[in-house]
């Protein structure tokens, strides 16, 4: 066997092992609530961050995932959607895979950029994509061969596309179509042949979570007009609630805290519902709801019951919101970011502020409290940064940088 086959045969066999502590192979980390189970925050941060390197991409902000020794990002590269292997103690290019990807801008959305705005899921040697115009499409992680690709739909959701795949064994689950006729889809993560669909509502911009509800696991999302809890194994819906926002659909990620499920969208404020068993069917019952602070574009995380938020409210304002009785413990000052995405390390919360900035925050019940703030670009940073050890990965508009910390 010639070295080089041995080479690709053996990194295979390392990227189809199960993902690590150390690894950020998904939207919002290994568990998909923005906790880093492996980045240890230090005693005392530093007055700055050490750069590393920094590498030239392409548009979007799917964040970058990490899988072992290897980056892997998704942008666009004119009028190709992308996907890239990088060395993750380098940047150094490992293999470049693309595919046609053309479309027409919403004028709304022009200043975000023409996407791609998903990030990736890794699972078993293989890397899930979701376009900016719908497309889906499995890579190999070792070589970057494309496996199969479900083509766009012919009409996108208005907004185009924001959600990212989850991988659930051998389903990969994601919202394809357009508003008025769209259906959240499991594919075979293998083929791309269709295990279910349910076309009850079309898509909305927030990702899918699997969660277990009065006893049964079952795929819970955002829609357009709704949210719904659907059959993991069937997609048979089970339980259904109204939701709409003042921005249409939402972007957010259903949060679980315990037995409840906490509901954010612009407009709404935050509510925690239970998921009960109603004769042979499911309903959902309201056990508290706030108006004072809500959550848009920002996802927010949970340290000890508390969850940590950017409200978009009052211009941008951080809370802590108490899980289990609904209260406000604290909030900002006014003006803080349009937008931030969020992550924990322990008890330490990390948020990359829209304009470059990372704002490191210590949990509190008791108010706002800045460990440290550091600038880490010099343009937008929409995406959701990767944790890992002492490195953070940002995204900025068209480049990936690595930061450590010392």
């Amino acid at each position: 066997m010639k070295r080089v086959t041995l080479v690709v045969l053996v990194a295979g066999l390392l990227l189809r092992a199960p993902a690590s502590a150390q690894d950020w192979p998904q939207w919002r980390g290994p568990d998909r609530t923005g906790t880093a189970a492996s980045f240890t925050p230090p005693a005392t941060w530093p007055d700055t961050l050490t750069r590393g390197w920094s590498v030239e991409v392409g548009t979007g902000y799917a964040t970058p995932l990490l899988v072992g020794s290897r980056l892997y990002v998704f942008a666009r590269q004119a009028e190709e959607e992308v996907m890239l292997a990088l060395d993750a103690a380098s940047g150094k290019a490992l293999w470049r895979s693309g595919y046609p990807a053309s479309f027409t801008m919403n004028p709304a959305t022009k200043r975000h950029g023409p996407g791609p705005k998903s990030t990736p899921a890794f699972a078993d040697g293989r890397l899930f994509t979701l376009g900016i115009t719908g497309i889906v499409t499995a890579f190999d992680a070792a070589t970057g061969t494309q496996l199969w690709q479900r083509p766009a739909d012919p009409v996108a959701p208005l907004y185009h596309t924001g959600q990212s795949p989850l991988v659930d064994g051998s389903r990969v689950i994601v919202h394809v179509g357009g508003h008025d006729a769209g259906a959240l889809t499991a594919f075979d993560v293998a083929t791309g042949e269709v295990y279910w669909r349910w076309d009850g509502d079309g898509p909305a911009y927030g990702s899918p979570m699997i969660f277990t509800l009065a006893g049964v696991r079952q795929v819970v999302t955002f829609t357009q007009k709704l949210m719904v809890g659907v059959a993991v194994e069937t997609g048979r819906l089970l339980w259904s609630r109204p939701f709409t926002t003042q921005a249409t659909t939402t972007s957010q990620t259903p949060i679980l805290f315990g037995d409840t499920v906490i509901q954010n969208g612009r407009g709404n404020g935050v509510t925690a519902f239970r998921v009960v068993q109603q004769g042979d069917g499911f309903a959902t019952e309201d056990v508290w709801h706030v108006d004072e602070v809500a959550l848009h574009m920002t996802n927010g995380v949970v340290v000890d019951g508390v969850l940590y938020g950017l409200s978009h409210l009052n211009s941008g304002q951080y809370f802590g919101l108490d899980l289990k009785s609904g209260t406000i413990l604290w909030t900002s000052e006014p003006r803080q970011a349009e937008n931030a995405a969020m992550a924990r390390a322990g008890s330490t919360v990390l948020s990359l502020e829209d304009d470059a900035e990372l704002v490191v925050l210590r949990s509190s019940r008791s108010g706002f409290d800045v460990a440290k703030r550091y600038e880490v670009a010099k343009s937008a940073t929409w995406a959701q940064p990767a944790l890992s050890g002492n490195r953070v990965f940002v995204k900025d508009e068209t480049a990936v940088t690595l930061w450590t910390v010392n």
